[in-house]
């Protein structure tokens, strides 16, 4: 549930906890603060903030025998018992508040997590329709399961995770005889149960009907936690004695028979980290915790929230089915059919085509143009800052018969059985807006060795590859529709009123009249060429206080997020 800091300085934003006479305001007024170690004797002592169960927030946890050194044996019961208390102190100190109650904490090997999740039954129909999602993300093809792909992005990943459901933490182990944990880990988990006792993380709150609802949700909750850990990082720099990191484990490191995660479904699954923070950080230097409660209370329902660090209202959308030929959506998954993926995603989308496969409309280090301490990576351009809502409508059409324009058959040889496809209405603030995101979506469809062919009937035809198919684009002011299916025609039956721009019946010699020209983009001095898809990603040596994804094995072996604990099949 969390990313790894790893910054040799964390810079903190914000003043250290100041332990004054009288307590610390608090849910309900001011709090009993534990002001030294020997207040701290009993569990009675626990109502105090900065205390749990004999522990001070200011203990040594040498002086608990606790150690996780290349060659020890490992965490006993009771050390890890002792350790748990000590990060409850600690959260409490941060957070000022205290915990209402233990936190149990279990530990499983990852092998028997990974069966357990193995054992979950997926649902082929979710599947079908979350494949449509993310494949109109230009994130998996047409030949990938996203299901398996995010499944993959998690596996071996998993430090741990909080249950709100069992009010419980589960740490993953290698070696359930050999126990070492994480302690920033173990504070993270730690921050959600108190969470989950002050806010009940299992209310429907904090359960998004989207991707984008879902995203930004956890933008408030991953946000305040990860706040934390910030500011435990500065503590242990500057006053706390802190346990490190234990040693890096088999399976944890770069280059494991995992192999290496999909770019587009990890950096979004990192955005609430990345932003998350800073918009807590900012509520708190204006409105104190009180701020951070009020959001919890009503959190963010888009990630354009905490992207931009304020409230946001979406432009309705109002969409009419007017599919023919037996394509139907599936009225049971999303919202009437729907996934908003809102704009994190679209950015990642943009900035994995750029960076991945040469479509040069962002620079590689965009990504990485941050602009505050705590957030790790940026998700704001010009190009997507425009988003003021998305409806992205699967399709499916089990019917027989079906081909392309020109009377071959299906592209994929399967005639017409299962095919799928979507409709995907994206609003814009302004025309302008409209027309950039148009203009980079072009090029996204003529990047690589794609070389979209503008059809006479209006449609962009990529003939083979992983994206291969037909894809229908209008633009009607503010209002961008893209449609997308295996074949021209079945653009038409999934949009019979679409209006497409058709390609100049005498183009200029050598231009493509389909496609607008690139940007150049230098990536041939000091930055870093596009990747191959599934590589890792680093800014340049320019940017000195980037961090990349040269840290990656350590930032994702902490992510458990509550997205994968809610949701099954999707994030």
């Amino acid at each position: 549930m969390t990313r790894g800091l790893t910054r040799s300085v964390v810079l903190v934003a914000v003043v250290l906890l100041a332990l004054g006479v009288g307590g610390v305001g608090g849910v309900g007024g001011e709090v009993a603060v534990a002001e030294t170690a020997a207040e701290c004797e009993t569990e009675a002592d626990n109502a105090l903030v900065g205390c749990w169960n004999g522990a001070h927030h200011s203990d040594d946890p040498a002086a608990l025998g606790i150690d996780q050194s290349e060659g020890s044996d490992g965490l006993t019961e009771e050390q890890l018992a002792d350790l748990t208390a000590l990060k409850m102190a600690r959260v409490e100190s941060i957070r000022e508040r205290p915990f209402e109650s233990a936190v149990p904490v279990d530990v499983v090997s990852r092998e028997r997590f990974a069966e357990d999740r193995a054992a979950i039954e997926s649902d082929p129909e979710f599947a079908r329709w979350n494949d449509q999602v993310w494949k109109a993300l230009f994130v998996i093809g047409e030949d990938e399961s996203s299901e398996e792909v995010i499944n993959e992005v998690f596996s071996g990943a998993v430090a741990g995770f909080y249950s709100p459901v069992e009010d419980r933490i589960v740490i993953v182990v290698d070696d359930e005889e050999d126990v070492r944990v994480s302690p920033t880990t173990l504070l993270h988990e730690l921050g959600h149960a108190m969470q989950d006792q002050y806010d009940d993380l299992s209310d429907p709150r904090y359960a998004g009907a989207t991707q984008d609802a879902d995203l930004g949700i956890d933008g408030a909750v991953e946000g305040e936690v990860v706040y934390l850990e910030a500011v435990y990082a500065e503590r242990c720099a500057e006053e706390w004695a802190c346990t490190p990191e234990p040693p890096d484990r088999v399976g944890d490191e770069p280059g494991s028979d995992a192999g290496e995660p999909n770019l587009g479904v990890l950096l979004t699954v990192l955005q609430p980290y990345s932003d998350g923070a800073p918009y807590v950080d900012e509520l708190i230097e204006a409105g104190g915790w009180d701020a951070v409660d009020e959001l919890m209370a009503d959190p963010p329902a888009t990630t354009r929230e905490t992207i931009h660090r304020e409230p946001f209202e979406p432009t309705p959308i109002e969409f009419v089915d007017t599919a023919e030929g037996g394509w139907e959506t599936y009225e049971n998954a999303g919202v009437d059919g729907a996934d908003t993926v809102g704009e994190a995603s679209l950015f990642v989308s943009l900035w994995y085509q750029s960076s991945a496969y040469g479509a040069g409309v962002m620079d590689h280090n965009d990504l990485f143009d941050t602009n505050h301490p705590y957030q790790d990576y940026n998700y704001s351009h010009p190009v997507t800052n425009g988003w003021a809502n998305d409806e992205l409508y699967p399709y499916r059409n089990d019917a027989d018969g079906g081909g392309d324009a020109d009377g071959a058959g299906d592209v994929d040889g399967t005639n017409g059985a299962e095919r799928d496809g979507y409709v995907w209405v994206i609003e814009w603030e302004t025309a302008a807006d409209a027309v950039t995101f148009q203009e980079a979506y072009l090029q996204v469809l003529d990047a690589g060795d794609r070389d979209a062919e503008h059809r006479a009937d209006g449609t962009y035809y990529v003939a083979d590859g992983e994206f291969r198919g037909a894809y229908g684009v209008e633009r009607n002011g503010t209002t961008l529709t893209i449609v997308h299916a295996l074949e021209s025609e079945s653009v038409f039956e999934l949009r019979p009123d679409i209006d497409l721009d058709r390609p100049d019946p005498d183009p200029d010699e050598g231009a493509d009249p389909g496609v607008p020209d690139a940007p150049t983009v230098e990536y041939g001095d000091d930055r870093f060429p596009p990747v191959e898809p599934g590589e890792p990603v680093e800014p340049s040596d320019s940017d000195d206080d980037a961090v990349g994804f040269g840290v990656l094995a350590a930032l994702i072996a902490l992510v458990v997020t509550l997205l994968a604990a809610r949701r099954e099949a999707r994030v």
